[in-house]
């Protein structure tokens, strides 16, 4: 099966087949994970079986559509509520709070055989107040510039999925293992340069909300951004994976989790962008 750098569908049992009902021949679930995986039921079907769904049903694109939109619904309005009624004095501690939370979820998700709905939503709940503060802070030194960052995340992923759909983009095998070594090796990087920040050591990677900003400051934003798109290919990916090997219903709340994971990195990168190219 294919991997994905996104922590969610990365999962080593994600998007597996689903399990043969009773009376389906023994085998018919092989170690090809690219074979018609649905098409091996039972007699009557292509090569002599025809398709098998698990109890729960298979996953589809609508399935996925539909929880993702459910879920970054319930991000907006989250991050809305948070904007409208959180105190100026707790805008930071709501946010380290809340990026901290909303972290610890991720990894619980990540380490979860089954995928709960329930902590989908939780997880969209709460980082919902975080991007809710960030984009605050963001806005009250760069007027309209959050309905800026929300626009081109969305046109970003729009144009993304056109261009994979249309233009019948495949993910290579190179083009896969490029991609998943540059995101951890930019996490690694944004991982030192936050310690660094703890300690009080100010580095170029990343510059302040204000004061002066470097190319190379502009440069890393740009690259978690262009790294974000290209995950989101990935993601796409593997999530038509998914639905071609015949994965339960259920695996679309954690194809639609690793989408909005992948868009909330999208916006901050596209937020930090703006505010660097506004100086």
């Amino acid at each position: 099966m294919l991997r994905s750098s996104n922590p969610i569908l990365s999962k080593k049992d994600a998007f597996t087949p689903a399990a043969p009902q009773y009376g389906s021949p023994p085998g018919a679930y092989g170690a090809d994970p690219y074979r018609q995986q649905g098409y091996q039921g039972y007699p009557g079907g292509p090569g002599g079986y025809a398709p098998v769904e698990a109890p729960e049903g298979r996953m589809t694109f609508d399935d996925v559509v539909t929880k993702t939109a459910i879920t970054m619904a319930v991000l907006i309005a989250s991050a809305a509520l948070a904007w409208m009624f959180v105190p100026a004095g707790l805008y930071f501690p709501a946010l380290v709070l809340s990026a901290l939370v909303g972290f610890g979820v991720v990894l619980l998700v990540a380490v979860r055989r089954n995928i709960s709905p329930g902590l989908v939503l939780v997880y969209a709940a709460i980082e919902g107040v975080f991007i809710g503060m960030i984009s605050k802070y963001f806005e009250t030194y760069y007027e309209g510039i959050v309905v800026q960052a929300a626009i081109g995340t969305f046109a970003a992923a729009g144009v993304t999925l056109a261009a994979y759909k249309f233009f019948n983009i495949r993910v290579t095998p190179k083009f896969q293992k490029i991609v998943i070594i540059s995101t951890i090796a930019f996490a690694l990087a944004m991982l030192v340069n936050f310690v660094f920040a703890l300690l009080g050591v100010a580095t170029p990677l990343r510059a302040g909300i204000t004061g002066p900003v470097g190319l190379l400051a502009i440069g890393v934003s740009l690259l978690g951004a262009v790294l974000a798109v290209l995950n989101l290919v990935l993601d796409f990916d593997y999530i038509e994976q998914g639905v071609a090997m015949g994965a339960p219903a259920t695996e679309s709340w954690r194809g639609a989790f690793g989408l909005t994971v992948t868009m909330v990195w999208l916006y901050i990168e596209i937020l930090r962008l703006l505010s660097y190219i506004r100086r």
